[in-house]
């Protein structure tokens, strides 16, 4: 079997230039020792989400980064550029790639259409920016037969110190929720509980300190953020039982007037806690289902029309801010009104 028809998966990353120059290299080191032509398929996997909506430029972008990389791929050859050919293209653009095996699917099958042997990874090759993929994926890969490597290129470290340097706050706040939960576990404020409740919450502070609380702590925003939380569980306690009776109404009449469909919007919150509390909350209604975050773009499964419009409206997202980011926050525009229109269906 040759080594020099490669399949390269790319996506942006700090390591993608290094990648390839290992690619061309393996595939002009087996140049001749086959019958057949060492070749090297760099393909992007773009998944059908992407190429509709409220990311257009998405394809546009993909289709850039394979060109610079077929720039690079010339630039190492050189002088033998003859040598190896130079194939670039965006792959699942007519597919919803969501799991491992589905990019595994899409990349197997144009491997075999274009008799690739090998497939070379770069170590941050992340399509979906988010969930780690490779590992799943090359298990996935190498299950239906293929050849697979990671390109031996140095990663640069993108993690944060899983120790930090901490303040007094953060010890008095992780002593504080420490102390407090080892109470309500004892179900006792007895002088025994409270001794032991202290020097348990001591010692956890102490070991944790630098490592559950990495960020500064502000307590007033901290404060206001829970007490709003208070109101945001029975709001949302209402609207999960509102929707519960609608599904509930569509489900026992006799037409059954469903109609799902799969919708885009870009909500406006704009960090990792907003937006995971905004998806679950979505998920808890029933009716309507998160089915993929990217950065701020959610895609939902919605069962009837009644559920979009609430989508749309955004009541949910601006109960979310509220909790988060204050009132001023709640009266930025709703999903409809921010787009002009009811958002992207499929």
């Amino acid at each position: 079997m040759s080594a020099g028809r490669l399949l390269v998966p790319v996506s942006e990353s700090s390591t993608l230039r290094n990648t390839v120059a290992y690619a061309v290299e393996q595939a002009f080191e087996s140049a001749g020792e086959s019958d057949r032509a060492a070749s090297i398929h760099f393909v992007f996997p773009l998944s059908e989400r992407y190429t509709y909506g409220t990311e257009p430029q998405a394809a546009d972008e993909a289709q850039s980064l394979l060109d610079r990389v077929a720039v690079w791929a010339e630039e190492d050859l050189g002088d033998n550029a003859d040598a190896v050919e130079i194939e670039t293209a965006l792959v699942g653009t007519e597919e919803y790639l969501f799991s491992p095996g589905d990019y595994a699917d899409v990349l197997v099958r144009y491997a075999e259409a274009h008799s690739l042997d090998r497939a070379v990874f770069d170590p941050e090759f992340n399509p979906l920016g988010t969930t780690p993929l490779l590992p799943p994926l090359e298990n996935e890969m190498r299950r239906a037969g293929l050849d697979v490597e990671d390109a031996p290129v140095q990663r640069s470290r993108r993690s944060p110190l899983l120790v930090q340097r901490g303040t007094v706050a953060q010890f008095l706040a992780l002593f504080a929720a420490s102390f407090g939960f080892y109470l309500v576990l004892a179900g006792s404020l007895a002088t025994f509980e409270l001794v032991t409740g202290a020097i348990s919450a001591g010692i956890v502070a102490v070991v944790l300190w630098g490592v559950s609380l990495t960020t500064p702590l502000r307590p007033g925003r901290t404060v206001m953020q829970f007490l709003r939380l208070l109101l945001y569980i029975p709001y949302l306690l209402w609207e999960i039982a509102k929707a519960n009776l609608q599904v509930a109404y569509v489900v026992l009449h006799p037409d059954l007037p469903i109609d799902p469909k799969m919708v885009e919007f870009d909500a406006a919150v704009w960090s990792p806690l907003p937006i995971t509390t905004l998806a679950n909350s979505i998920t808890l209604t029933p009716g309507t289902l998160t089915v993929d975050v990217s950065k701020r773009q959610f895609m939902v499964h919605s069962l009837t029309e009644s559920s979009r419009e609430g989508l749309f409206g955004g009541a949910l997202e601006r109960a979310v801010r509220f909790v988060f980011y204050g009132r001023a926050a709640a009266r930025i525009p709703s999903p409809r009104e921010r787009s002009g229109e009811e958002g992207e269906e499929t």
